[in-house]
């Protein structure tokens, strides 16, 4: 890992300590291994579309991180509007915005998000590419149909109401067609000059070491026209690597730095950035019917055996202590009676009626990795937990994976060959939205691989309440039925809870411009480097 590390900031002159750096250059050491796929699909999850998505690209629709204070709403992007039927809530017409160039002078419109489709989920389609799919389907999984229905209109289909699918379009990146012709049909040939609508143009790409962008000039948002020369992106997943190179002045802006170093840093003027962000670090359980965590008792144990305020001391307030998928002062967070706390004893008492003690401990192993989007730093986080079950005679082993490894094992399912023994998958998730915060993880259609039902959560009120809120267009009520589906959600324990994420970001004292919006998403357009 040392000699990736070391690659990157020795891959052009630029990185080198001492050396003179071109006004408004920053430099991001980002947590990821590699450096996502820039054709429009980014994989290494969020922090993917963070990074190689939404700076080359623009969705149908994006949200709002122009605030620090309030919550990251959708917004118009490439879409100008999307409105259901009033005769049939699955037939959606989308408008697109007019006059809006790809980076390599083609003309965006329908036929592009056309395009964009059919590559996806099109397998007949010439230009398919399982990476695609494989990237998306997840995230789209209401999309049944599309057609075009002039330059500047498409109509989306969705296989049954869904009030929430704009929330999905989020997640759907337009590319040029034109640019996949001009390059021989090739999409790795495609990665290496991608084509967006994005605020930033790809110029260079070294795979494990750096990715250069320069500002799109001609951007559409004139308001987001990037005031940056040039972004610079480096895949540092070793926590004590990022943290060093911000120090010696190697980045501007380094992700998740070391906890243990907070003080430090503020001593040397650099601002530890962070926010209540929609992210929660959870443990998703298994309940297969020979898990010992298809036990509702055992379930409840081990989310009563861990000290939340302890591991936030531990990682120097860098985290906020989680008692379901969404905080407590969201319009979605329910009244459940079970209380996530800790309290050991009772821990205890629920593994011994479970039929778990001294002479038969509970055994169970945990998938976790390394680093990566979101993950915060879960090699010291699943040691303290581990040692948390361990005083309550939990037995836990961990299994420890690269990032886009660990999302392999994921989109397999609890159920999955690849999976046998594992019982708990520690995969971070995004809660900007209701289907991501909730719907994804409680009904059957969304057991892998078509979803992101781990576990295998098969639960008959569930489903009928998620069936509820989709056929809900009102806002109002769509936030009392969502709040019943958390409110069931943590009662049943479905989860292991164990802190939110604060999006904590260390940056130079040389970084400007930066907002830190209430999403996991960030927009590099207004940072400047003053010198």
């Amino acid at each position: 890992m040392a000699g990736l590390v070391a690659a990157a900031f020795a891959a052009a002159p630029a990185f080198v300590p001492g050396t003179a750096l071109a006004q408004g250059t920053l430099r991001v050491a980002m947590t990821l291994a590699d450096i996502p796929l820039t054709d429009g699909a980014p994989d290494q999850g969020t922090e993917g579309v963070r990074f190689a998505g939404y700076t080359i690209y623009d969705p149908l629709i994006s949200f709002d991180l122009s605030s620090a204070e309030k919550a990251a709403v959708l917004r118009p992007a490439l879409a100008t509007s999307w409105v259901p039927d009033a005769t049939d809530k699955t037939r959606w017409t989308i408008k697109l915005r007019e006059g809006v160039k790809f980076h390599d002078g083609s003309d965006f419109n329908a036929d592009a998000v056309i395009f964009t489709l059919e590559r996806t989920f099109n397998k007949d389609f010439p230009a398919y590419d399982a990476s695609f799919n494989r990237q998306l389907k997840s995230y789209l999984p209401s999309l049944k149909g599309w057609k075009k229905i002039d330059d500047t209109t498409v109509e989306l289909t969705t296989n049954a109401p869904d009030s929430l699918f704009p929330y999905q379009l989020t997640r759907l990146l337009i590319v040029s067609p034109a640019q996949y012709e001009k390059l021989g049909k090739d999409w790795a040939k495609f990665r290496e000059q991608p084509s967006g609508t994005g605020p930033w143009k790809q110029v260079a790409l070294v795979p494990r070491q750096r990715l250069e962008l320069d500002p799109n000039k001609d951007y559409w948002d004139k308001n987001r026209v990037p005031k940056l020369d040039k972004l610079i992106l480096l895949p540092v997943p070793e926590v004590s690597a990022r943290t060093a190179a911000l120090l010696s002045d190697r980045v501007d802006w380094a992700e998740s730095p070391s906890p243990d170093t907070v003080e430090r840093l503020k001593e040397d003027k650099i601002t530890v950035s962070t926010n209540a962000i929609p992210h929660m670090w959870p443990y998703t359980l298994s309940q297969l019917p020979d898990s010992p965590l298809a036990d509702i008792r055992v379930r409840k144990a081990l989310n009563l055996a861990i000290d939340r305020e302890g591991l936030v001391e531990v990682l120097s307030g860098l985290a906020v202590p989680s008692v379901g998928n969404v905080t407590p002062d969201s319009p979605w967070f329910g009244t459940p009676s079970f209380k996530v706390e800790y309290n050991p004893d009772e821990a205890r008492r629920l593994l011994k009626e479970a039929g778990y003690g001294p002479d038969k401990p509970l055994k169970l192993k945990a998938a976790i990795s390394t680093a990566g989007s979101g993950q915060m730093y879960p090699l010291l986080m699943n040691e303290f937990i581990q040692e948390n079950l361990r005083e309550v005679g939990v037995e836990l082993q961990l299994e420890v994976f690269e990032w886009e490894a660990l999302r392999a094992r994921r989109r397999a399912g609890a159920q999955g060959e690849e999976n046998k023994g594992i019982t708990m998958l520690n995969n971070s998730w995004n809660s900007m939205d209701p289907y991501a915060a909730l719907l994804r993880f409680q009904t059957e259609a969304e057991i892998p691989p078509a979803g992101t039902n781990w576990g295998n959560v098969k639960d008959p009120q569930m489903e009928e309440l998620v069936s509820q809120v989709r056929n809900e267009f009102d806002p109002a009520k769509q936030d009392a039925l969502l709040a019943q589906i958390h409110t069931r959600h943590v009662d049943q324990a479905n989860f292991v809870w164990v802190v939110h994420d604060v999006g904590s970001r260390a940056l130079s004292p040389k970084v400007k411009g930066h907002v830190h919006a209430k999403s996991w998403f960030v927009d590099f357009s207004p940072v400047y480097i003053e010198n």
